[in-house]
This record gives C-alpha cells, structure tokens and sequence, in this order.
C-alpha cells in the first residue's frame, strides 16, 4: 500500500475545494487536492454564471478575503451585470455569464502553478480516525494518505443517482464516477447523512434557436468586476447576449398529462430538492395560477455552440423534454444536445459542525459546500475558502476565523447552517441577512480585506490597491465636509437642472450630495473635481444613507452584546429548568458558544434566552 503524508489534505476539486486548497497552500501548509478527474476541477454541471442576488456579493467578499473565484470569473466571463440597480444598495449584485470551458481551465491552472500544492487523481473511500481525531483518508486505488487535517468538499459526488423519468443510475455530474464508500465510512464514526436532491434542465443548439421569436438580455454598457483590486479588462460592447423566452398554456398542459412519467412526482426521489431552484413541474404544480414562467437561454462557452435552458430543471423522460422545449417561441425547432436530469446525493447534517466548519464528532475534520447541505457554486466557494482557513488556524494552534452576521454574507451563511440546520439544500438570499446594509457589493475589502490579509491571502499588491481606496475615500470625504457650494446663478442653474431646490447662501458639498435627486459624479464634474466612479458610488451611499446605516449598526450593537454572554462548554442543558423540551434538545445538539449563538437557533423562543441567562447568573455568576 502506498503512504503519503500531507499537512492538509482537501477531498473534492469544485469551487468548495479550489478554495479551500489555495487558501491552505498559501498559508505556508503542505496540501494535497485529491479528485475524482481532472478535467472536471471548478466544474460548473448546472448553469455556468456566477453570482446573482446576495451570490455576488459573497463572490465580492471571497475576493476580499483573498479567495480565487471572483478574480477567476472576471477573466473568463461571457456577460456581466449588476441586479437590482434600481433598488436600494443594499441589495445590489453582480451576475455574470461565464465560460463553462475557460473558468475550469483557468482555475486549473491557477492550482497547478500554486506553491505548496500537490494535485492527485483518485476517490476517497473512507477516513482514517483514531480517538475521534482524523489521521488520513484512504483512497479506492489503495492509497493512504495521512494528514493532520481534513477538509471533505465532495459535492453531489457522495452516493449519487442520475434520475430521469423512471430511470436511476449510479453516477455524479456528467454521468462521472462517483464516491460510493465514503458517506458510509462517516456514518461509522457517528456523522448524520441525509438525502439531498437537485437537478438541471436540458442543453440545446444556438444554430438550432429561432432568435427573431425571443427577447434579448444584454450585459452592462459599463465595466464590472467582481475582484475588489483589479480593474476590468473586457470590451462591453462584445459580451454575449442572453435571451427570454416563456411557457404558455400548451407547455403546462403536456406537464400536467405527464406528472407521473417525471422521476420528481413518481416517487423515484427521496431527496429534498432546492425550494428556490425548482424543476419546472414543480413550478407548475405548485404555482398553478401563473400563465407563464420566464425560461433563459444563456451561453454555456465562448464557442456559442450550446446553450443552458434556464428555469427549465426537469426530470421528465426525454421525449417529453423534447416535447416541452418545442412549444416555446424560439424553441420550436430546437435540438437538444444534452437532456435534463436530477441527482440524488449524500450530505452531512451541518448542525454536527462547529462555526469555523470544523466537525464536533471528529477533530480535525472541515467539511464545505454541498456536503454541509448548500446549492450553488458561491456559498460552495465560500465555505471552502473559511474551512481552509480554519483548518490552518487549528493545525497553528490559533483561534477559529468566525464571520459574524454584521461583517458579510458568509458569516450569515455559516450562520444559519449550524444554528437552524437545514430541510432542502440552502441558498443565501438578501432577506436572510437582517444587516444587509452593511454588508453591501461596494464594501466589501472594507469589510474584509485586513482579515485576509492577517493571513497571508492578500499580498502587497493587492494591499497597496485596498489602501490606495480607502486613502481616496477618506480624502473625498473630508474635501465634501470641508468645502462648499457658493451662491451665484451658474450654481443654481446647475441645482435647477437636476431637479434641486436653490441655494441663498454657501451650503457645504456634504449637505448637497444628503439630497436625494444630488448624484456625487455630477456635482463633482460641476466644480471641477475628479473621483473614480467607483469611490464616487461608496462616498455617495455611505453620505446619503447614513442615517439608516447608523440605525443597523444601533442593532448590530445590541446583537453583540448577546454575542460577549458566553456559554461554558460543560453546561448541562437538562438542569436548566422551564425552558422549553425543544429548546434543550436544540441546546444539547448544537452545544452554541454564545448567547446570541443560542438565540438564534431554529425553534428557540425569548422565554427560553431568558430561562437560560437565569441560570447562568445563579450557577456561573454570568452577568
């Protein structure tokens, strides 16, 4: 049997394990990336975009922090644009379109050329532990690999079925191997698996597309990125454009006379699906008041060859699927080059993991993506990137790296994983975020680029460019409180022609840009002064909306001081007495660390915080 040793060793090439492999290497640890096949590394099974609402702006705070995918989608991307322009900023997101074939390439040989990391083509079977404390994996060639730490991000790959009509086949994404051992090796150790499900729609020819029957979907005229530091490179005017398209009457009908040839409504699936992903007869079951659904038809590579039928997740039989896709304008002739299917995976229940992704039932091993129970290759990247770091953290004996709720999307991800545990696979929206003011797109290295930095993820060009901003955001500031606007005709003619009222006297610029109708770019051309459009955008949101940002951070105050209330470790949750049955079953599980940990765990009451900080008080003296 052949024996490697390794500091760290990541199972799983997607976004998750990109992330986590990076983040151990360039923090000065020997890694080794184990996967299934390279050529399926970052693979992108389902759509090829990245971002989306709240997505992009977590793609915002991976790159802030240091991690890969942001800057990787900026150089690859086929289309980009920012959602909810017409919304309050805190909201806002980048979306891009990118490139199925160049993104995975890109990203493999950012991987390749990565000091510290090693990559290898294999599956694990199973994980070597002694006295719950991991020590290895073993590998289906017979290989061992021993390590000091442990981070699983296996994706849909655990146990998986291809489901299609009334046909089920062993396999992941593509039809690829998949890992058949190494869920029931966790199960051995004490790790809770459960079923998961989700799916993706049908693949067609461009040449096969009546365009002049569908409505296009540009990308933005101005230039976009995800990366915080770099300025984007693309010409606007050569994005590829998307296209809308619709159900009708006809499409429903053939649905409705076929639910029981579908894998999802004969009973073939056991596994919870994506609530905010749903196949298409799923939309039209359980939203059978709408006449009709919009269906994307999106550019899968920068050959234009295929494209991705978004919204159009089915399980139908094939024939069916043809039959369905050829009653859309702009369809009706269409070929399809792939069909549509679903797929059944193992995954862990993510209230058996501590805050920093680290398991509570064996030491040592970090598990991220969809594993811990998410959807999408964002909150996959993301936890990658936090495992990576808190598995270099606990090997250096250092603290645990926990985002709270206040400082980005990922610490509301995490968050909400181990505190209220999952029922279908999770996806970040911005209503989960109850701070999302704060944790806005154009924030983000503010919010996060010190800790990455503080762990050698951001390096002294990158740095240089963060403090370059925030020198020009400082300045702009202070020449906006500083200075103002003199009375006299030209300036007031100026204030008319956007809508404002006159002035009769010097008014600081600071109290101009408070106006509504007052845009910072145009006020500034109008005297002379010259920002980047991007400080512009900062110094304007944070001018005009203060008022409302001072208010979240009242709230956020108040969440901390919850947050500081610790919870020993050796508590007794059976002695603590009148708080509810479920609220002690929760409280024995997820072991919180804090009180505002335990406040927020799903089915957990006031009275319950209440009963507990009692107890605390009288049996801890905690105040």
């Amino acid at each position: 049997m052949i024996e490697l040793k390794y500091d760290i060793v990541v199972v799983g090439g997607g976004h998750a394990g990109c992330e986590a492999s990076l983040a151990c290497a360039r923090m000065g640890k020997k890694t080794l990336l184990i996967t299934g096949n390279f050529n399926n590394v970052a693979d992108m099974p389902c759509n090829p975009s990245i971002g989306g609402s709240a997505k992009g702006i977590v793609v915002r705070e991976i790159d802030a922090l240091g991690g890969e995918m942001g800057y990787c989608a900026d150089k690859t991307h086929l289309q980009i644009k920012m959602l909810n322009v017409k919304k309050g900023p805190g909201v806002r997101s980048l979306r891009a379109q990118g490139c199925k074939v160049n993104y995975p390439k890109e990203m493999l040989e950012t991987l390749k050329n990565q000091e510290n990391l090693d990559l290898m083509e294999d599956l694990a079977a199973s994980v070597i532990v002694e006295d719950k404390k991991i020590k290895g994996v073993t590998c289906e060639s017979g290989k061992e690999v021993m390590c000091d730490a442990l981070i699983l991000t296996t994706g849909t790959y655990l146990n998986s079925d291809i489901l299609c009509g009334h046909d089920s086949y062993k396999g992941g994404p593509h039809g690829e191997k998949n890992s058949m051992y190494l869920s029931k090796s966790l199960e051995e150790h004490g790790i809770k698996i459960i079923r998961l499900k989700t799916g993706t729609p049908p693949r067609i020819l461009k040449s096969s597309i009546n365009f002049d029957e569908v409505q296009i979907e540009k990308g933005d005229d101005e230039k976009l990125s995800f990366s915080n530091f770099y300025e984007p490179s693309y010409d606007p005017s050569k994005q590829m454009p998307c296209y809308l398209t619709y159900t009708n009457a006809q499409t429903h009908k053939i649905i409705m006379d076929n639910l029981n040839k579908c894998a999802l409504y004969s009973g073939l699936i056991k596994g919870v699906g994506p609530r905010y992903c749903p196949s298409i007869e799923d939309k039209i079951v359980k939203f059978n008041d709408k006449d009709r659904h919009q269906i994307f038809l999106e550019p899968e590579r920068s050959d234009d060859i295929e494209y991705y039928v978004g919204g159009f997740s089915t399980t139908m039989p094939h024939e069916i699927q043809e039959k369905l896709l050829h009653t859309m304008d702009g369809l009706k002739e269409c070929v399809i080059t792939k069909y549509g299917y679903a797929i059944e995976y193992d995954a862990i229940d993510p209230v058996q993991l501590n805050m920093n992704l680290e398991s509570k039932i064996i030491e040592n091993l970090f598990t991220a993506g969809q594993i811990n129970g998410t959807s999408g290759y964002e909150e996959a990247a993301a936890q990658g990137l936090i495992a990576g770091i808190n598995a270099v953290l606990k090997l250096d004996g250092k603290e645990p790296f926990i985002l709270k709720r206040n400082e980005a999307y990922i610490g509301v991800l995490i968050d909400d994983l181990i505190n209220k545990g999952i029922t279908e696979p999770y996806r970040l929206l911005t209503s989960r975020a109850e701070f999302r003011l704060l944790l806005r797109h154009d924030n983000a290295s503010l919010r996060l680029t010190e800790y990455g930095r503080s762990f050698g993820l951001i390096n002294d060009e990158k740095y240089e460019i963060y403090q370059g901003k925030l020198n020009a955001i400082n300045n702009l500031m202070e020449y906006l409180k500083e200075n103002s606007l003199e009375l006299s005709e030209e300036n007031n003619e100026f204030l008319k022609n956007n809508n404002s009222s006159p002035i009769s006297g010097r008014v600081k610029y600071i109290e101009l840009v408070k106006r509504p109708e007052i845009k910072l770019n145009l006020l500034l051309d109008h005297i002379g002064y010259s920002y980047s459009k991007e400080i512009c955008d900062m110094v304007e949101i944070m001018i005009k909306y203060e008022g409302y940002i001072n208010k979240t951070n009242n709230e956020v105050a108040k969440m901390l001081k919850l947050e500081e209330k610790q919870i020993p470790e050796d508590i007794d949750y059976e002695k603590v007495r009148n708080i509810a049955t479920e609220a002690k079953q929760k409280f024995s599980k997820i072991r919180p660390r804090t009180i505002g940990q335990a406040s927020r765990i799903s089915g957990v009451n006031p009275s319950d915080i209440t009963m507990l900080l009692v107890y605390l008080k009288k049996e801890y003296n905690n105040d």
